[in-house]
Order: C-alpha cells, then sequence, then structure tokens
C-alpha cells in the first residue's frame, strides 16, 4: 500500500488522500468558510483541506477515525485551531453537537464509499442546523444524489435527500489528485437546506416508509408496491397514478403519499374512551 508523508494509507477505512492543489482551492472556495464560522470536517487525513480551512474560519472541528492520523492533527494544530474528535462519524452525536451551539454548521468531508450514504442519512435529521454541505464522494453517488425523475440514477436517496436539499454537483475531481489514486471517478456535492418556508408538512417517519416501500423493486407500480401501506384508491386519493413507477415521481408525489399513509393511520386509530365529567382519557 502506498505511503504519504510517512503515512500507510489504510484500506479498512478507504483512504485516498487529496493533493492536488488546484482541486483544494475550488473545495475551500466552494465551501467559503468566514472567520468565527462553525466548520466541521469529516475525515481530514492529512490535512490537504484542514490548513486552509482554519486559515479561513479560525477554528475547526475534525472527526477522525484513524487514530495515527488524529495524533498527528493534535501535534499539528493548537487547541484554539482545532477541536478534534476522535472516532467514526457514524457514531458521532451530530444532534447533541448541533444543539450545543446557536451558529448553524458548515460540514465537508471527503467521505468513504462505504459509509457515505448512512452518513448522509445521519445528517438528516439536524438539517435545520446546517448551512452547508460540501462532500467529496464518488461520482455515481454524486449521480443518484442530484437525479430528476425518469433517469436510471433517481432512487431513494434522490428522493429522501432532495426533499429536505438544494442537491448540486459541482465539479469531478480526477483519480490523480488523489495518492494512492482510487478507481473511480470523484465529485464533489453541495447540499443547502431548503428554507423552512419550502418546505413541504409531512411526517419524517411516514415519508421514509413510502420511499423505501416504492423503490424496493422499482420495477413494480404503485399499486403493487405499496400495497402493504395504501391500496389503489388510496393512491388515486392522494393525486398519484397507481399505475405509475417510483422512478416516475417527482418529490412532491412521495409527499403527497406519505400524508395519505399519515391520514388512513390517524382514521384507523380506535377512539379512546374519555371521563364524562373531566374529559380525560381512561
Amino acid at each position: 500500500m502506498p505511503t504519504m508523508h510517512g503515512h500507510r494509507a489504510r484500506k479498512r477505512f478507504s483512504q485516498n488522500f487529496l493533493h492536488d492543489a488546484h482541486y483544494i482551492v475550488r473545495i475551500v472556495a466552494a465551501v467559503a468558510a468566514q472567520p468565527g464560522d462553525r466548520v466541521v470536517e469529516i475525515g481530514p487525513g492529512l490535512g490537504a483541506l484542514t490548513d486552509p480551512l482554519v486559515a479561513a474560519a479560525g477554528h475547526l472541528t475534525c472527526v477522525e477515525i484513524d487514530r495515527d492520523l488524529a495524533g498527528r492533527l493534535r501535534a499539528r494544530y493548537t487547541p484554539s485551531q482545532l477541536t478534534l474528535v476522535e472516532g467514526d462519524a457514524l457514531a458521532f452525536d451530530w444532534a447533541a453537537f448541533a444543539a450545543s451551539d446557536a451558529r448553524p454548521l458548515k460540514i465537508v468531508g471527503n467521505l468513504p464509499y462505504h459509509i457515505s450514504t448512512p452518513l448522509l442519512f445521519a445528517l438528516l435529521p439536524i438539517a435545520g442546523h446546517i448551512e452547508s454541505q460540501h462532500f467529496m464522494l464518488q461520482k455515481e453517488v454524486v449521480d443518484r444524489m442530484a437525479a430528476q425523475p425518469g433517469g436510471k440514477d433517481y432512487g431513494r436517496l434522490s428522493v429522501m435527500l432532495q426533499q429536505r436539499y438544494e442537491v448540486t454537483r459541482l465539479f469531478i475531481v480526477p483519480a490523480g489528485a488523489f495518492s494512492p489514486a482510487p478507481q473511480v471517478q470523484s465529485a464533489i456535492v453541495r447540499l443547502r437546506p431548503r428554507p423552512a418556508e419550502a418546505l413541504e408538512a409531512v411526517d419524517g417517519t411516514q415519508f421514509a416508509r413510502v420511499v423505501t416501500a416504492a423503490f424496493t423493486q422499482r420495477r413494480k407500480t404503485l399499486r403493487n408496491a405499496l400495497a402493504a401501506l395504501l391500496d389503489e384508491r388510496a393512491i388515486e386519493a392522494a393525486g398519484v397514478d397507481a399505475g405509475a413507477r417510483a422512478e416516475q415521481l417527482p418529490v412532491a408525489a412521495f409527499v403527497a403519499l406519505a400524508r395519505q399513509v399519515g391520514r388512513l393511520a390517524t382514521f384507523s386509530r380506535p377512539a379512546v374512551a374519555a371521563d364524562p365529567v373531566s374529559g380525560a382519557a381512561i
């Protein structure tokens, strides 16, 4: 396995270190960190982005799972420059961290393939605390995140993220910009939370259930894919064609279906007996 600056890249952490100055400058410019911003870097590695981000924001929080790299970071930066969280970003308590400071988060990171989707979903609950996210991912993952209805890349990841964020693919980063060079192309994606006034009122759990069921067997029509949640009449009542397939639906249609699931669940709940005097449930 190749080494860089004395560190041996570890396969188990999917380590590919960015070293091309041109792309480092472009990524840092996209993040646009300002003094006093609350910036978090996931997987800082050898610090290619860490140095300019610290210089721009004044302070950075880093989440690093590799103990050797964490040790290098401690030796390189003062506590006033960097707060280091040594551990797995998937196990980090993002909700508590987000709530600990009123400033919105700018999150940036070069995410390994095996944690990219789980981490994107783990960050969804704190979207209201985020100003922006800039991630380097496999190009095929970014294509799925930004895909529009009707294409082969459009799926559960597209819908779940686009309901909450404006997703924009910024630019491709070639394999030669890394050491060791990966076998795939990478791309930078920006996620900005949609304004609160633009968000559709929908129960997150019901929305996730509908989207997951619809795409689990994506070639099935909705009347079959959603049979355990909604019958054909209920699907049509939501304003959605029961003969359509999930890949054809815009995000708004999944919102409408999730609302319908919620309405039916409310109607089917058993009545609760109440005390005739106090009105309290008994």
